[in-house]
């Protein structure tokens, strides 16, 4: 039994989600684990060499968590044989260069959505690492909440007949900056660093419901900024130039209709920060990040419209939790040692760039749906392959 070595260059993660799930919370966790284990009693063990801009960052970091290398030069990085991953959880603008460069020197890629600004170069990435024969994947991380893995348990069980229509509440309120810090960096509100909740979520509900329910085939969307000032993490006061909130209707091929709000405009009045309601012929469901529950036909009360008595029931003693059935790993990390996985063993691996590309598709005819105020078809992309 002996333990594999995987080097992985890991660029942009001192920002938030970068340092809290990707190293915190998935390379971290998994070297102490002890690695993952292979076929054959060996273990595979990732190797993060972290880079960035900010030396005093990177330090911090690796001596925080006992990581050996980091480095400001991601030249240098690319360079190194060694290393045969590069990851990248930098803002969506200076992706696609770095992306590029890693192909070209042999890295096998990961990263963050959006892949790329604009749905041609997200499609050029993908075609570049076909071409170059390295393995390439993108973070889908919703899919791997216990509360969409029990959506998609009660799914395949066909509990739902036919399934008529999705309907999603996402978001909360992120302070201004003035009498409260945001919780979400200055850069999401400005549209010329590729800021924007339509950029950001649009491209989670783009693999969420095709993962779960089918193909999207059409898409309108109203985009706007609730909150036209707030205040940067210097304290100075400056212009939302990005969309804060979208409210957004998707069809898809087999006739579901989808609607999702998104907002960091709202106040939660829901049991999580994400809920999606599931209504079909024989049951409903209603799944957030950890819980699901669901209704049957013959559990279904008989609601009858009435205002002027009060309501004599409580909707919510008749829907049941679907049970855990097992234990969940982070999304996050589940999806690391998937990918892992498949460059070490080749394994199968589904969620390559032409799926981020979709994801970018998507973003990108919401915002001229939400521009030009109409509903827009959603044409497959050329030259995508299923993984």
């Amino acid at each position: 039994m002996a333990t594999q070595r995987i080097g992985i260059i890991m660029n942009g993660v001192t920002g938030r989600m970068g340092t809290n799930q990707h190293l915190v919370r998935s390379i971290v966790a998994i070297r102490s684990q002890g690695g993952i284990a292979l076929p054959g009693g060996d273990t595979l063990m990732p190797d993060p060499i972290l880079v960035g801009r900010s030396e005093h960052k990177l330090r911090t970091l690796t001596e925080a968590y006992g990581i050996e290398r980091w480095s400001t030069d991601l030249d240098a990085c690319l360079a190194d044989a060694e290393d045969t991953i590069y990851f990248d959880a930098q803002t969506t603008t200076r992706r696609a260069e770095a992306i590029r460069a890693a192909i070209q020197a042999g890295k096998h890629i990961y990263c963050e959505k959006p892949i790329a600004t604009d749905t041609a170069t997200a499609l050029e990435l993908a075609q570049m690492a076909d071409r170059a024969g390295v393995k390439h994947g993108v973070v889908q991380d919703k899919l791997f909440l216990p509360g969409l893995l029990k959506l998609k348990r009660v799914i395949d069980s066909g509990f739902f007949g036919r399934i008529l229509s999705v309907r999603g509440e996402f978001g909360y309120w992120v302070f201004e900056g003035d009498w409260q810090t945001a919780q979400r960096p200055s850069w999401n509100y400005r549209k010329e660093e590729g800021g924007g909740i339509i950029v950001d979520m649009v491209c989670h509900w783009q693999y969420v419901l095709s993962n779960l329910f089918g193909r999207i085939t059409g898409v309108s969307c109203l985009g706007t900024t609730h909150i036209p000032e707030r205040v940067d993490e210097q304290g100075q006061s400056y212009a939302s130039t990005a969309d804060d909130a979208a409210y957004s209707t998707f069809e898809i091929e087999n006739g579901i209709i989808a609607h999702f709000n998104s907002s960091w405009a709202v106040r939660v009045y829901r049991d999580e920060l994400l809920s999606i309601q599931v209504d079909g012929t024989h049951g409903s469901a209603v799944a957030g990040l950890r819980e699901c529950k669901v209704q049957s036909r013959v559990n279904t009360p008989r609601a009858i419209w009435n205002p002027d008595v009060p309501n004599p029931i409580n909707f919510r003693e008749n829907w049941m939790d679907v049970p855990d059935n097992g234990t969940f790993e982070n999304g996050f990390k589940a999806q690391w040692e998937l990918f892992l996985r498949h460059v070490a063993l080749d394994e199968p691996f589904r969620w390559n760039l032409y799926e981020g590309a979709k994801g970018v598709q998507l973003a990108e005819l919401a915002l001229q749906s939400w521009a030009e105020r109409r509903w827009l078809d959603i044409p497959q992309l050329a030259g995508s392959r299923e993984a």
